[in-house]
């Protein structure tokens, strides 16, 4: 009798395991399920902050790739309650990633405007590559950032004043904060548009065959480290919003940002358009390059008023940066025109 009850024991306990597997798995899932959750609030609402959401919401594409084999997971368990939470998530997770990947061909009207924009890694970036790249793609306008004297002095051996013998640039003897603007046309320098914060940030205006023109600035915050989050997110917020009056504007830089983050959305919402989210390329990834690791995330971007549209965009690397190269093959709309920059000029510099 002893060992039937022993036998009936071992036999209720085998069948009882499988069963505290699935309740152990659905409660795990549940967990898991409800911090998916609360990291898709931070996204959707815009809530990231300090120093440790804002760069983690860069990664809201490789979230939503975890959020969908989370799903599997909770499907693997039979919790309905993980399911229907994981559902939720998928679906705001994937209404934020997915038009960025949809966009199509733009209109091929209007006038051709070539923006390549490249951040030089304080000077380090391959100069004879650069104006390869700015030679083949047929550039009119080159935004970069991170500029160095002798940088400067590379490219134009490089023989960058031939193709774009236009220039407004701000070099520094080292570190992030050089900037630059080069041109096929006939330019000039703005100022009062806003006001930076952050590196070098230049406005001007170039002069267009026809008598139009067109206003392009050289975008550059801080990065958000630890110890810089505040100015990054005012650096960001200080840019200047879409126009819809005068000549179109076009912003060109390394931003810092990722489409997911709330400031840079906000800028968005004035009237921009991601040029490589408007392509279908928006979840191309441009940094960081050339540090063991493959580029993570897209944070230089060009962005179009409504008077503007990216037909393709590209992205090549650059050796010597820790930044792939963005190139934006945008059409300008008709607009009424309006005086060519006065005092145009070559060379400018401070």
């Amino acid at each position: 009798m002893t060992v039937y009850r022993a036998t009936v024991l071992v036999q209720q306990d085998v069948e009882a395991r499988p069963r505290r597997r699935r309740v152990r798995g659905a409660r795990l899932a549940i967990g898991v399920a409800v911090l998916f959750a609360l990291g898709t609030a931070v996204r959707a609402a815009g809530l990231e902050t300090g120093v440790f959401l804002v760069p983690m919401v860069s990664f809201t594409p490789y979230f939503t790739v975890a959020a969908l084999a989370m799903l599997a997971f909770a499907v693997a368990v039979r919790s309905r309650a993980a399911i229907a939470l994981m559902l939720a998530v998928c679906t705001c997770l994937i209404w934020c990633v997915a038009p960025r990947t949809l966009g199509g061909l733009g209109s091929a009207e209007g006038r051709p405007l070539r923006v390549l924009t490249a951040n030089l890694n304080g000077g380090r970036g391959d100069a004879a590559v650069l104006v390869d790249l700015v030679r083949r793609l047929n550039v009119d306008v080159l935004s970069l950032q991170e500029v160095t004297w002798s940088a400067r002095a590379r490219l134009a051996a490089a023989g960058l004043p031939e193709l774009l013998p236009y220039q407004v640039s701000r070099p520094m003897f080292r570190g992030p904060e050089g900037s630059g603007v080069y041109a096929r046309h006939p330019l000039r320098e703005r100022t009062g548009l806003f006001q930076p914060v952050g590196h070098h940030m230049p406005v001007v205006e170039v002069a267009l065959p026809g008598g139009s023109a067109v206003e392009v600035v050289v975008v550059h915050p801080v990065a958000p480290v630890p110890s810089t989050v505040p100015e990054w997110h005012a650096g960001v917020a200080a840019l200047p919003p879409a126009p819809t009056t005068g000549p179109p504007r076009i912003l060109a830089g390394d931003f810092n940002a990722t489409l997911d983050h709330a400031v840079f959305r906000r800028l968005l919402a004035t009237g921009y358009t991601d040029a490589a989210a408007a392509t279908g390329q928006g979840l191309v990834p441009t940094w960081p390059q050339g540090r063991g690791l493959p580029p993570l995330v897209a944070i230089d971007h060009v962005l179009t008023d409504g008077r503007a549209g990216a037909v393709t965009v590209q992205v090549h690397d650059l050796p010597g940066s820790d930044h792939r190269a963005l190139f934006a093959d945008l059409r300008l709309r008709p607009w009424p025109a309006v005086r060519s920059p006065a005092g145009a000029r070559r060379t400018s510099s401070a």
